[in-house]
């Protein structure tokens, strides 16, 4: 796979650097944050596929994320974006050391569409 695209996203006058992108072998679509100021301390948020979760594919697009039981995100728009950005800040997940800090974005996912619940 190429290089995914890095974009940019603006929080309280503080920039972020975040990205998009899905590995293989294991199946899984990621979502990775970095602050302009400290890019190699990242947050990297892991979608994999497992039961119940699908990730990006068909009949989805590429960084879709959805969980049969109800929820959908697209990890390319920059309101969900900053929605797992928010979110992770408050449960504490933001990098604070040099290094990729891997997360499951599962729950993440679960608390911002509430799927998962049932």
């Amino acid at each position: 796979m190429g290089r995914a695209r890095v974009r940019r996203l603006t929080v309280d006058g503080q920039v972020w650097l975040w990205n998009v992108g899905h590995t293989h072998p294991g199946c899984r679509t990621y979502l990775t944050l970095r602050r302009v100021e400290a890019r190699h301390s990242a947050l990297r948020l892991v979608f994999r596929d497992e039961p119940g979760r699908i990730v990006a594919g068909f009949p989805m697009g590429m960084g879709e994320v959805a969980a049969v039981d109800g929820g959908h995100l697209n990890l390319h728009e920059p309101g969900v974006v900053r929605r797992f950005l928010d979110l992770a800040a408050a449960r504490g997940l933001l990098p604070v050391a040099h290094g990729a800090r891997e997360v499951d974005g599962w729950p993440l996912f679960d608390a911002l569409t509430g799927a998962g619940r049932g």
